[in-house]
């Protein structure tokens, strides 16, 4: 391998303005890494008909750009080493991407667990600050973007870092230290793409066809593409599903039905603002559903023109009413509300606006300055919009569906805006911390997973690796055995890795912190992803015990476990705790304990017992003592019994 830059070259490079995107994807940018020992995918666009050539590496292929401008040449498989020069060249342009290395590629995903940055995880100073500079891994953070429709290309070109003291503190903390623990076994470059948005859920980062093929999520692909072809359509048919979902919670209550305007309303304090902050008993800690309704009167002249319906920032997400009509719904805090209304839509007289404001974290209500509130016709008249009152949505019968394109809760919003404009980029393998946003919807997250894995090896190896992070310990500890959302969608984590020869289980149930969902401990989680990626490379290393059976015999249930590092540990006693037996439903359990002989742990029945199901840590905050010589975690699970 050449030698790779260091020193004053590295920092000078670094310092160095990014080379404008003009023929080649925004991946291919100075610094980068692509993926060695395979044929290389390189893309981008260029005038339509154009003759486009590739050089890298010694190595020159040509392509024609299609009528879209699109183009894209594989260049033959190249070792590790670098850097290389890619140049690409046409008739009328050319662009050179310097200091590329080839190495192995990763993409790191997921919601704020892999989103958390180095300078915030734990023992941050010392790695900032007395980590060693390390020019062959680098990471790209693709910043976010969502999008309706799949997007070509990044909204800002994305830049890639070498690890440094003056980069690696903003990189994901869990993709660095992956990556620093790989490459101790792996001796070759690493690049790391970085793709992740705190309090995303999974449908976010899909496209609309593996969700289509997972079933259930037509009706939402198809709104979402009729909002760009007709958003006052989609808006009617969004509030219809509001309606719907009110509706269904409230059989008796259609007099009374928010969005009409009837009912009881109480006068909101003027300004509105944060309804914590109101002096309401009932609002001072409330996430969920409060709906505004305010009135304008107007003339006839005034009611046939076309309008604006400005509302200003509302937390989290609203569905807006004009006279019982959807006429718009956005989520994002931080987004001013302005919603055309078509000539036509406003009626002479009392016209009722009624806004369903939905707030799932901290602060909720409709925020900003009171002046953007207002009805602003084409004429430019100006009609204020003061005398807000309000009801509150009781928490019974469930939180309200999310948009279509809602950023973080719809279908396809981030893979459009933030996977879709990677293109074919080539990967070695992914690692997928996410999951949290999802738990209450574990039977739902099952197929979603195996899909979202199938579709990220779409155009790369077939038996590219999906290293899955399964959710750590945060919440309640359990004092008593039961259900519990979250070890439930642990358990589909586990399933979908289980049925998946080339994914992997990170286990993190020892490691987190009841108290905070985002835990600080990150170096082992990058250390137990990079065993997992070992293991799929055919290396002798193990992941942490894994359940492969569970077998009756009398008054004793026999688990069998393979992934064991040495043997079976109890810590801290001669028995194992952690296990639990409950009935089908899985809501009536009983602890249970039991012995370790050899690679299995043999579980007693508790007399009068249910024995439909076995259960292992399962708990938001499970506790258990089951580990293997290596000090890897048990992982957590139920199986049906027999």
């Amino acid at each position: 391998m050449r030698r790779l830059i260091t020193g004053l070259l590295a920092a000078t490079v670094l310092a160095s303005p990014a080379v404008a995107q003009d023929l080649l994807n925004g991946l291919f940018s100075d610094h980068a890494v692509v993926q060695r020992d395979r044929p290389l995918p390189v893309f981008g666009t260029a005038r339509p008909g154009e003759a486009v050539t590739v050089t890298f590496a010694g190595k020159t292929a040509t392509a024609t750009a299609g009528t879209d401008g699109a183009w894209r040449v594989d260049l033959p498989a190249t070792p590790a080493g670098g850097p290389y020069d890619l140049k690409v060249s046409t008739p009328t342009a050319s662009q050179t991407v310097q200091d590329v290395l080839s190495g192995d590629v990763w993409l790191c995903s997921g919601q704020s667990n892999m989103e958390l940055t180095v300078d915030r995880a734990n023992d941050a100073w010392n790695q900032v600050n007395s980590g060693a500079p390390n020019d062959t891994i680098r990471m790209v953070t693709i910043e976010k973007a969502e999008g309706r429709a799949p997007r070509s290309t990044f909204g800002k070109p994305p830049v890639w870092k070498p690890t440094g003291r003056e980069t690696v503190g903003q990189f994901s903390a869990v993709c660095h230290y992956f990556a620093r623990e790989l490459q101790k076994t792996r001796k070759v470059p690493l690049g790391l793409v970085h793709a992740s948005w705190g309090g995303s859920g999974i449908e976010a980062w899909m496209s609309p066809a593996a969700l289509k093929a997972v079933g259930g999520y037509d009706d939402a692909v198809e709104t979402l593409a009729l909002s760009i072809k007709d958003p006052a359509v989609a808006s009617r048919r969004w509030g219809e599903t509001i309606k719907g979902w009110w509706s269904a919670k409230n059989p008796t209550l259609a007099a009374v039905a928010p969005w009409t305007g009837t009912g009881n309303w109480t006068a909101a304090p003027e300004g509105l603002g944060v309804w914590e902050r109101w002096g309401v008993p009932a609002l001072t800690d409330f996430n969920g559903v409060v709906w505004f309704k305010a009135e304008v009167q107007l003339t006839a002249v005034q009611a046939r023109q076309a309008a604006s319906l400005n509302l200003g920032q509302i937390d989290d997400m609203d569905t807006t009413y004009l006279n019982g009509i959807g006429v718009g719904a956005t989520s994002g805090a931080w987004l001013d509300r302005a919603y055309p209304l078509a000539a036509g839509s406003l009626k002479a007289g009392r016209n009722t606006i009624v806004v369903s404001a939905y707030d799932v974290y901290s602060n909720g209500g409709m925020y900003g300055e009171a002046g953007k509130r207002a009805l602003v016709l084409a004429d430019g008249t100006r009609l204020p919009l003061t005398a807000w009152t309000y009801r509150i949505e009781p928490r019974d019968g469930g939180d309200p569906p999310r948009a279509p394109w809602d950023t973080l809760a719809g279908v396809s919003t981030l893979y459009n805006g933030m996977l879709a404009p990677m293109g074919p980029f080539a990967y070695s393998g992914m690692a997928w911390y996410q999951g949290e946003t999802n738990v209450g919807r574990d039977k739902a997250y099952l197929p979603l997973l195996k899909a979202f894995m199938a579709e990220r090896r779409s155009g790369q190896s077939p038996d590219m690796p999906a290293l899955v992070v399964q959710l750590a310990n945060y919440g309640a500890f359990a004092t008593t055995p039961g259900g519990s959302a979250t070890a439930a969608l642990r358990e589909a984590q586990r399933r979908a890795v289980a049925a998946d020869p080339h994914a992997g289980l990170a286990v993190t149930t020892d490691i987190g912190d009841p108290t905070d969902i985002h835990p600080g401990n990150k170096q082992d989680v990058g250390k137990r992803l990079a065993l997992a990626a070992r293991r799929l490379a055919g290396e002798a290393v193990t992941t942490g015990p894994a359940p492969v059976s569970a077998k009756r015999t009398g008054d004793s249930i026999t688990v069998s476990f393979d992934q064991v590092g040495g043997d079976l540990v109890a810590r801290g006693s001669d028995r194992v705790i952690g296990f639990s037996l409950c009935d089908t439903a899985g809501w009536t359990c009983r602890w249970a304990d039991g012995r370790i002989e050899g690679k299995s742990v043999v579980v007693s029945i508790p007399a009068g017992a249910p024995t439909a199901r076995l259960r292992f840590a399962w708990a938001d905050s499970p506790t258990f003592n089951l580990f293997d010589s290596s000090g890897l975690p048990a992982q957590p699970f139920e199986l049906e019994l027999n």
